[in-house]
């Protein structure tokens, strides 16, 4: 009787097994889903982000035409902080230019 005992517990850790190779799987598959949006998402930002720049440079060219002083536009500007302004960790050195560039554009389109 104890080996029909042993047989019963033996199935419940198999099935148990069982489960949890499943939901690993269905993890891998969503890790694996979040990687290529992460990845797509990154590619859009960076498309962004240069659009921006070359935005910003185009907006700098037209106002120096002008006679308009762009360091002093975007003192007077009232910005909204980024993460860097705020002492943030860093990683959004590129993000202040992100802002003063959309501020530029606000500015002197006026």
């Amino acid at each position: 009787m104890a080996l029909g005992g042993t047989a019963k517990k033996l199935q419940k850790v198999i099935d148990a097994a069982e489960q949890l190779y499943s939901k690993m799987n269905e993890v891998i598959e969503r890790v694996g889903k979040v990687e290529e949006d992460l990845e797509k998402t990154s590619g859009q930002v960076d498309g962004i982000e240069r659009e921006l720049a070359e935005q910003r440079a185009l907006v700098e060219a037209l106002a120096e035409r002008q006679g308009v002083d762009v360091e002093e536009t975007l003192a007077a500007a009232d910005l909204p902080e980024t993460a860097a302004d705020e002492g943030g960790d860093g990683d959004g050195a590129d993000a202040g230019g992100g802002d003063d560039g959309a501020g530029t554009t606000e500015a002197t389109a006026e």
